[in-house]
């Protein structure tokens, strides 16, 4: 049986990737009507400012629960690269319940406020609040999930993905 992803979750995986995307795109057409109606037809809309701040929370809080993966988050490389790999896999599950247990806390606390804000809209668009904040949800359920999957997995002591040499070097700065 091959270790790679199944097409289903290949195509998965690029939906959720594209989110971000498509949000930067509308919030990059947002400002050039805002350029364009403020500059050029004197007439400036509210509207495309409502929409890039929603954009952006989404592209912030669904980019790091869902598109990200864990080589791309910040760690404490220093310290995290001088260790050796049960060390770090003594990281991993210290971490990981560390997260999935401040996530779980708040989580109750964090959807009350999402469902009560369905009382309030946004000032242009008439959005629901609880719209625009229930990303903050799947970000939370998310970040449970991935962090539940690294400590079954550095408990179980296998790969998760950080414990060869050349994932803890940034690609971004190999020759």
């Amino acid at each position: 049986m091959s270790s790679s992803p199944s097409r289903p979750i290949h195509v998965l995986r690029a939906l959720a990737d594209a989110v971000p995307a498509l949000l930067l795109a509308a919030m990059f057409l947002c400002f050039i009507i805002q350029v364009f109606m403020r500059y050029v037809m004197n007439s400036p809309v509210g509207w495309t400012v409502e929409v890039c701040v929603i954009a952006w929370l989404w592209i912030l809080l669904w980019g790091q629960s869902v598109s990200a993966e864990e080589r791309d988050e910040i760690r404490f490389d220093i310290l995290y690269g001088s260790v050796s790999s049960e060390v770090r896999r003594w990281f991993r599950i210290v971490f990981s319940v560390l997260l999935v247990g401040i996530y779980a806390w708040s989580l109750p606390a964090l959807w009350d406020f999402v469902t009560f804000m369905k009382i309030q809209e946004t000032s242009y668009l008439d959005i629901p609040f609880s719209w625009v904040y229930s990303v903050a949800i799947i970000f939370s359920v998310a970040t449970i999930l991935r962090y539940l999957w690294i400590f079954w997995g550095a408990a179980r002591g296998t790969n998760t993905g950080l414990d060869a040499e050349d994932d803890l070097v940034r690609k971004d700065f190999k020759e």
